[in-house]
């Protein structure tokens, strides 16, 4: 039985109504459909308490018969689902989004309709770092003036002194989408740090950070096992984010490169390794494919890729880039077994074995599944 009431609403946990068990076993199976021709496929990590293990809250404020909602978009739809919490999710940051739609009652500002395109206040993103403890809060609004925000912000303080950082962002787009890309700093430095396999990471608002701390480290020591460096490999880091993987392999690398597009990452990467005093790892704000594509051209030498692509997997060209630059290793991340099927046939075609497969259950109770691959070039 789903143990959410709004489950079926919602539509973020896919896999509720069976039990944990029999979710680890439905993915290994879908893995080993998808991808199991390729290598044997290792069983399934999963977690321990497979609830609660998101670091971070999202949720948008709505306007419904006559009072303020927050909740969660309905899957499928822009409509907000109430939720005034989530069994995925940090119990104490759903605290924090509850004294944040109270507090917008209390000073009278009104919720952002999607459909109608009236209203102020959006959504509400609460980062808690489960290393440091520290707490990022983002009030996400439609552009105009946020009237006595300053006072907004002392109010929420006094109700969570243990609150780091508080950032104004301004999202005008009619979309879904939680944050644009304008933000003020109304409380704190704009961003926090987390602890994550040996290392700090600082997090801003618009970076890219794993969410599932627990499972993000079981994760990242598999992609450290399958890379099996010696100190005088150099490791490219495509899709690199903030610069955790190629910073937790940096201590085992001769050299690292990340290459990540979204250039607030970048800044945080290039943070990171200064912050961990690692002087082995830099960090390019541009197109992985094309930079990987100059060095194969340049005949330069790279012993080992990292990738870890968004849903849609690696593009054509990336994996052209990829083959012509010829890596020992390629350790492939993936977040979805379909278009990791696909690559792999072509990675495969061109000269690669896969070695060994990984999945990784970083997301409980929804459809979705990691995997660490191996792959070693035949000739």
């Amino acid at each position: 039985m789903n143990k959410c009431p709004i489950a079926k609403k919602c539509g973020g946990c896919q896999l509720q109504n069976l039990s944990y068990d029999e979710q680890l076993s439905l993915k290994q199976s879908r893995v080993i459909r998808l991808v199991g021709k390729y290598c044997h496929v290792d069983e399934i990590i999963g977690m321990d308490e497979p609830f609660h293990y998101r670091n971070k809250a999202t949720h948008a404020l709505s306007f419904r018969s006559g009072r303020i909602i927050s909740g969660i978009y309905q899957s499928a739809t822009r409509r907000v689902v109430e939720a005034d919490s989530c069994l995925l999710e940090d119990e104490y940051s759903c605290k924090i989004v509850q004294t944040v739609k109270r507090l917008c009652i209390d000073f009278k500002i009104k919720a952002y309709d999607l459909n109608t395109g009236r209203g102020f206040f959006r959504h509400v993103m609460v980062r808690r770092s489960a290393g440091t403890k520290q707490i990022m809060v983002v009030l996400v609004t439609a552009k105009g003036d946020f009237p006595k925000k300053r006072e907004f912000v002392d109010a929420l303080i006094k109700r969570h002194s243990d609150i780091t950082t508080v950032v104004w962002n301004i999202n005008p787009t009619d979309t879904p989408l939680f944050l644009g890309s304008k933000s003020e700093t109304l409380y704190g430095d704009g961003y926090i740090t987390d602890s994550l396999c040996g290392l700090v990471f600082r997090i801003s608002p618009r970076s890219f950070y794993q969410v599932n701390t627990l499972q993000t480290e079981v994760l990242y020591g598999k992609v450290r096992e399958f890379a099996s460096l010696s100190h005088s490999e150099t490791v490219i880091d495509a899709y690199c984010g903030t610069g955790t993987i190629g910073l937790t392999l940096a201590r085992d690398a001769k050299r690292v490169i990340g290459v990540e597009l979204n250039g607030d990452s970048v800044k945080d990467a290039i943070e990171n390794a200064s912050i961990n005093g690692i002087k082995n790892a830099e960090f390019i704000n541009g197109d992985a494919g094309e930079y990987m594509q100059s060095l194969a051209e340049g005949k330069e030498r790279v012993d080992t890729v990292i990738t870890d692509p968004p849903r849609a997997g690696c593009s054509r060209q990336f994996l052209e880039s990829l083959l012509a630059l010829s890596p020992k290793k390629v350790v492939y991340v993936s977040c979805n077994p379909e278009t990791l099927s696909r690559d792999l046939f072509t990675l495969r075609k061109g000269g690669y074995r896969v070695k060994k497969i990984q999945p990784v259950d970083m997301f409980p109770h929804t459809e979705h599944i990691e995997t660490v691959v191996l792959l070693e070039r035949s000739v």
